[in-house]
């Protein structure tokens, strides 16, 4: 007899989380292996050493591939090697992204469009390839790291903002097409968390008492609050969630 908790195993499945060398990415690869999955992690210039240790130690599989997915023609060749290998992809994280700080007058065209490739157009990529193929399948799941800018505007982050409020436009747009053939995409909205991007904001005084102010928890977040989020988003428990964007956030929209 299936038990709720049976609902949030992702035994059999096979995962694929870019960016999974550290931070919000580290922690979903181990929470999904945690939930039962194998796992394949992307990086770029980082090891994943750590990451493949945790995972391994569950008894679960990992497999590192190395992605530069700034460059256009990395993604579909990626989902491509993993379909070839496996024969299948059952999750989709669509973690990888980039913030570059600056007034809006003073960002450069350069800057816009590298934020836009990685946070956005590569996703696409990403998502449409394995899409083809969880469609192929008659079910997947696409869970896509979005942002809380992609309700709000932010400061000095114009190309971040555009990128992510895209990325939820796109999250509903697959979902609209995709819900009814098995295929489930959904967005995660990480509030601020204890990550390289956000160093910067911890480091000014002045932004992080603003940040902590705001925020009715009073804490920053840790990746791994963001972990329950996935592996529901990941799991049977979602089979009727579709096209939802679930902000982890302490209550800072709340406010």
């Amino acid at each position: 007899m299936q038990t709720s908790a049976d609902l949030f195993r992702l035994d059999g499945r096979l995962a694929l989380v870019t960016a999974g060398a550290s931070g919000i990415g580290q922690a979903l690869a181990i929470g999904l292996a945690q939930a039962g999955a194998d796992l394949i992690v992307t990086r770029h210039h980082q090891g994943c050493e750590a990451t493949v240790a945790a995972i391994e130690a569950l008894g679960r599989r990992c497999q590192v591939m190395d992605a530069d997915l700034s460059d256009a023609a990395v993604p579909e060749r990626l989902i491509e090697a993993v379909v070839a290998r496996h024969g299948r992809l059952d999750v989709l994280v669509n973690n990888a992204g980039a913030i570059r700080r600056a007034a809006a007058e003073d960002v450069s065209s350069e800057d816009w469009h590298a934020v836009l490739q990685l946070n956005l157009h590569a996703a696409w990529q990403l998502a449409q390839s394995a899409g083809r193929q969880m469609l192929d399948q008659g079910q997947g799941r696409i869970i896509n790291i979005a942002s809380l800018l992609s309700m709000q505007g932010g400061i000095r982050v114009p190309a971040y903002a555009a990128s992510k409020h895209g990325l939820l436009g796109l999250t509903r747009a697959l979902a609209n097409e995709w819900a009814g053939r098995g295929v489930g995409v959904n967005a995660i909205a990480p509030g601020y968390i204890t990550t390289a991007n956000t160093a910067p904001l911890r480091a000014d005084p002045q932004r992080e008492r603003q940040v902590l102010e705001r925020i009715p928890a009073g804490r920053w977040g840790q990746p791994a609050d963001l972990v329950g989020a996935a592996v529901f988003l990941a799991s049977p428990a979602a089979a009727y969630v579709h096209g939802q964007l679930l902000a982890v956030d302490g209550g800072w929209m709340a406010r």
